[in-house]
């Protein structure tokens, strides 16, 4: 079992911030993301802000919004 990791509570806010623009199904797997690049070493501000940056390209699903470009908003082109 790995060893708890001790964040201050602007570094927890971090990346509680960080999951917000996420899909809710993804913040588990970002959260666990920047646990496991934590794991192990030194924690600061630059060693957690590594970690959400990493993660969130590893997670963050950008939405498209090319989908429907030609039509506006009530449904008139």
């Amino acid at each position: 079992m790995p060893s708890p990791i001790k964040l201050s509570d602007d570094e927890l806010a971090a990346i509680m911030t960080a999951c917000q623009p996420l899909r809710p199904a993804s913040r588990d797997g970002f959260v666990r993301a920047v646990a496991a690049a934590l794991q192990g070493r030194e924690v600061g501000p630059g060693t957690v802000h590594r970690a959400i940056v990493e993660a969130q390209r590893q997670h963050f699903d950008p939405p498209n919004f090319n989908g429907n470009a030609a039509t506006g908003k009530w449904g008139r082109g």
